[in-house]
């Protein structure tokens, strides 16, 4: 028993562990809407979005927090501005701003000197490092992460099934699409201080495509995909100490080994309750008299 609440017993792990249940409960309601409407690649290119904001603000000497807002809201503005004024479609304008942003980063990171320690915490992040400022910055945005989704629930469903439909029903898909997108930048700046720009997909995606593999209505995948995100941060934390890895690696690194652990157990489960086939049925010595 010791192996597994010996690390919990040090303050700067309760702390990591409680930064990361807040983010995985944060992912987990950002993260299903992602999946529902196929939205995986906005959670990366956001992810890297911040890139530049967070080198700027950390070569000036400013809070990296508000310099990766600044950077993943200018770069989800841009991608509206592209879809409208130059008729470029919603990836091709993700694309092309994903490149640009992670190029300005990389460009402000190679012109600073000594910067391979700050570049690192960026890109794999420093989970072990959360102090009480973070762990109350992640409280507030899953409060606001939680009301938002909770407020455009329907809109965000009708948004969902037909987008034509719901501008019939007076539902402002427009409105419920601005939500979305502030939904994700929310979860991926305010998630980036644990597991680091290159690694929050793994938190805001992979719980959620686990869960959906045993759920279908919304609020049952949100609640199952904070679980199963919860458990790979302890479960990360835990092999991280012991193995002496990274732990915001190793975090995502065990919430993408759960999706895959789910989708082959519901593949399992599938086939021992799958009825038999025709074929086999037609196969057999009384089918064949």
């Amino acid at each position: 028993m010791s192996w597994f609440t010996d690390p919990f017993a040090f303050e700067f792990v309760q702390r990591a562990l409680l930064g990361g249940v807040l983010v995985a409960v944060l992912c987990a309601v950002a993260g299903t809407w992602v999946i529902v409407r196929g939205m995986a690649f906005l959670g990366e290119a956001l992810a890297h979005g911040m890139l530049p904001g967070v080198a700027v603000a950390t070569v000036l000497g400013l809070p990296v927090l508000l310099g990766a807002a600044v950077s993943a809201i200018a770069m989800s503005a841009g991608i509206g501005v592209l879809q409208r004024r130059a008729k470029l479609s919603y990836d091709t304008s993700i694309g092309l701003l994903f490149v640009g942003m992670l190029a300005l980063g990389v460009i402000v990171i190679s012109h600073a000197g000594s910067f391979a320690t700050d570049a690192t915490a960026i890109l794999f992040g420093e989970i072990l490092a959360i102090g009480v400022g973070d762990l109350v910055v992640l409280a507030v945005a899953v409060v606001l992460g939680v009301a938002a989704a909770a407020l455009g629930h329907r809109s965000l469903v009708a948004l969902a099934i037909d987008e034509r439909v719901a501008r019939v029903a007076g539902l402002a898909p427009r409105a419920a699409q601005v939500l979305l997108v502030g939904l994700v930048t929310l979860a991926v700046v305010a998630s980036y201080q644990a597991v680091g720009s290159l690694l929050v997909v793994g938190l805001l995606v992979a719980p959620a495509v686990a869960a959906r593999q045993w759920t279908e209505r919304i609020p049952t995948t949100m609640a199952l995909a904070a679980v199963i995100g919860a458990a790979a941060v302890a479960v990360g934390l835990l092999v991280s100490w012991h193995a002496a890895t990274a732990a915001g690696a190793t975090i995502a690194g065990t919430a993408i080994a759960a999706a895959g652990l789910s989708w082959a157990l519901r593949s399992l489960r599938d086939r021992l309750t799958s009825p038999p086939s025709r074929s086999l049925a037609a196969a057999s010595p009384r089918a064949a008299v």
